[in-house]
C-alpha cells in the first residue's frame, strides 16, 4: 500500500513533494527523503526546485503535527507511530529539546515524531518551527544540491556518506547551541539575595 501512495505520489511531481513533506511533518509513516531522492533521480535539473517544495511544505505541515499532539496527548504517538520511534525521540528530548529537533531534522526517523512530541510535552512552538527552519533546509537542500550539481551519479553519493556528513552537521549545531545556553548562564547575574547569602 506504501509503495503504492508513493508510485502516486511521484506521478504529480514537485506537488506531489508537496503533500508528502507536509504530510511527513504530521502523520505520513514514510520521510519525504525517499521521495526527494524518486523525483532527484527522475529530473535532477529540478532538484533544488524539489528541494525548496518540500522545505516550505514541511514548515507548513509542522505546526500541524504540533498541534495534533498537544490536543490529542501522548496516546496519539503510540498509535501512529512505532515505539522505538518515540522512545529514541523522548529520550532527546529529556535530554535537551533543541538538541533534540535538530538531530531529528537529520536522522531516519520521521519528522512527524518530533513535531507531535513537541506538541505533546508542551515545547515552545516558535521555537520548534525556527530550529526545523534551519535542520530541515540543510537536509533538503543537501540532497537538492547534490543531484542538481552531479545528477543520477549523486545517488550513490546520497546512500555512502549523506547521512554521515548530516549527522556531523547535526552535531556541530547541537554543540554550538548548548555552549551558546552555557554562555548565556554564566552571564545572567546572581540574584541579590543569593549573592548576600554567599
Amino acid at each position: 500500500m506504501f509503495q503504492e501512495t508513493m508510485d502516486v505520489l511521484q506521478n504529480f511531481g514537485v506537488w506531489g513533494m508537496v503533500i508528502h513533506s507536509f504530510l511527513d511533518a504530521v502523520i505520513f509513516p514514510i520521510p519525504a527523503f525517499f521521495l526527494q531522492m524518486s523525483l532527484g533521480l527522475l529530473d535532477p535539473s529540478s532538484a533544488l526546485w524539489i528541494a525548496t517544495a518540500g522545505y516550505v511544505a514541511c514548515l507548513l505541515g509542522t505546526p500541524v503535527g504540533y498541534w495534533l499532539g498537544r490536543s490529542l496527548g501522548a496516546s496519539v504517538l503510540h498509535k501512529l507511530l512505532k515505539k522505538s520511534w518515540v522512545d529514541s525521540a523522548t529520550q532527546m528530548f529529556n535530554r535537551n529539546g533543541e538538541a533534540a529537533i535538530f538531530i531529528g531534522s537529520f536522522t531516519p526517523i520521521p519528522f512527524k515524531v518530533f513535531t507531535i512530541l513537541s506538541g505533546c510535552l508542551g515545547f515552545s512552538l516558535w521555537r520548534l518551527i525556527g530550529y526545523a527552519a534551519i535542520g530541515r533546509a540543510v537536509k533538503f537542500y543537501a540532497v537538492g544540491a547534490l543531484f542538481y550539481f552531479y545528477g543520477r551519479a549523486a545517488e550513490g553519493m546520497v546512500h555512502g556518506y549523506l547521512t554521515y556528513i548530516l549527522l556531523g552537521v547535526a552535531c556541530l549545531l547541537t554543540a554550538f547551541l548548548l555552549i551558546k545556553r552555557k554562555w548565556r548562564s554564566k552571564k545572567r547575574p546572581v540574584p541579590r539575595q543569593a549573592a548576600a547569602e554567599e
